[in-house]
C-alpha cells in the first residue's frame, strides 16, 4: 500500500461489477482516486478496505483470471 501518509484515501464513488446479480450479490466493489484504488465486499460495505496504489492495482489485476491485458486501469 505505499501511501505516505499512512491514512485510508477517501473513497466516495464505489463501482459494482455488472456481474454481480441477485439474489447473493456475491462481489467487490473499487473506489478510484488520483492517488488510490480501494477494493472492498460489497456485503460488508462498513469493514475493511484495501488499499492499492495504481501500480500495485494494475499488477494485481493482471494476475486475475480473464484479464485483458489492454486494459490495465479503470476510471
Amino acid at each position: 500500500m505505499d501511501l505516505h501518509d499512512g491514512r485510508t484515501p477517501d473513497f466516495t464513488e464505489w463501482r459494482k461489477s455488472s456481474r454481480s446479480n441477485p439474489p447473493d450479490n456475491q462481489c467487490v466493489e473499487v473506489s478510484f482516486t488520483t492517488t488510490a484504488v480501494g477494493l472492498r465486499d460489497s456485503k460488508k460495505p462498513d469493514g475493511g478496505v484495501l488499499v492499492f496504489t495504481p501500480d500495485r492495482w494494475a499488477a494485481f489485476r493482471t494476475g486475475l483470471p480473464g484479464h485483458d491485458a489492454h486494459r490495465t486501469s479503470e476510471r
